[in-house]
């Protein structure tokens, strides 16, 4: 078990080592002069003045050096100031990553109590006309774009209806934009679960415990169900990390004040400070849920302690 858990935190600090040389590029990636881009719309600024900042950023060292004094720093809690207004990129990101994951996470759980019960209730009645009925209604629901999702909930439950507020970041604020990233989650949650379930149902080890004169409930919940959650908790886990992705145009439309409105407003301020800090955020969050449902997945499945 701690083997699998050591070579799993290896895996995640070696995609957090990648992540931070991908952000130290970032800036160099961009056409142009960077500096003279996130300083484009200030007034009077001076070819002196930008040589400054270039200095001021470390832009005038050479890559490497850039790379060790950005590591210096991250390890230190700074990842630098934004563009607008100088306030410490890091206290920015911590203001408005709990909103994030509190929507992520209430999309999680929409999902799951949707997901589940008509994937496994898709698996029990394989074949008839409730399974074929439910599976189109996943792959409808899969293909739904969430920015029209959102539009169309926003349209009907705030403005005509209004029973949800329009806008903002409160409790109330919180139900249309989890409904509108849990329910196309939800839609591969039950395909997941089904496929899951009606592989599981052909196994052995449940002809037996049928075979033994077990009640049909009991073979479902201890048998079937726990065994066919394996693969589901890793889907779920890959599902979450959609969904922080996802979370970025929910929040815009709903005027969510995460880390994926504040990375539209910086890309679109050019504040690259900003931009940088929310890629690495991000991917550190993902890697950090990854690693933990490879942790749940081996606790769950005996056979990966084993191994």
């Amino acid at each position: 078990m701690w083997r699998y858990v050591l070579g799993r935190l290896a895996m995640a600090f070696l995609t957090i080592f990648v992540t931070t040389v991908a952000v130290t590029l970032l800036i160099h990636l961009v056409p142009g002069d960077p500096v003279q881009i996130m300083y484009s719309q200030s007034q009077g600024t001076t070819p002196e003045q930008i040589e400054e900042i270039r200095r001021s950023l470390g832009l005038d060292q050479p890559i490497y050096i850039q790379y060790l004094t950005f590591v210096g720093k991250l390890l230190h809690g700074d990842l630098g100031h934004t563009i607008r207004g100088h306030q410490p990129v890091l206290d920015v990101i911590m203001q408005r990553l709990p909103n994030t994951l509190l929507l992520a996470s209430a999309a999680m759980m929409v999902a799951i109590a949707i997901g589940l019960p008509i994937g496994f209730l898709a698996a029990y009645k394989r074949g008839t006309l409730l399974d074929t009925s439910l599976m189109i209604g996943a792959i409808a629901g899969v293909s739904i774009p969430h920015f029209w999702l959102g539009l169309l909930l926003l349209l009907v439950f705030a403005v005509d209806l209004g029973w949800f507020p329009v806008s903002g970041t409160g409790l109330a604020n919180l139900v249309l934009p989890a409904v509108t990233l849990g329910l196309s989650n939800a839609a591969v949650i039950a395909r997941m679960t089904r496929s899951s379930m009606i592989d599981t149902m052909h196994q052995d080890f449940v002809r037996t415990a049928e075979a033994k004169g077990l009640p049909k409930a009991v073979v479902l919940h201890r048998h079937v169900l726990r065994a066919g959650l394996v693969p589901i908790i890793t889907m779920m886990g890959l599902q979450f990390s959609f969904m922080m992705g996802g979370a970025i145009v929910v929040e815009n439309i709903f005027a969510w004040n995460g880390v994926g409105r504040m990375a539209i407003e910086a890309i679109f301020q050019r504040d690259y400070p900003v931009i940088q800090g929310f890629i690495l955020t991000f991917s550190t969050v993902v890697v950090l849920v990854s690693l933990l449902m490879d942790t749940v997945y081996a606790l769950v499945d005996p056979r990966i302690r084993r191994s």
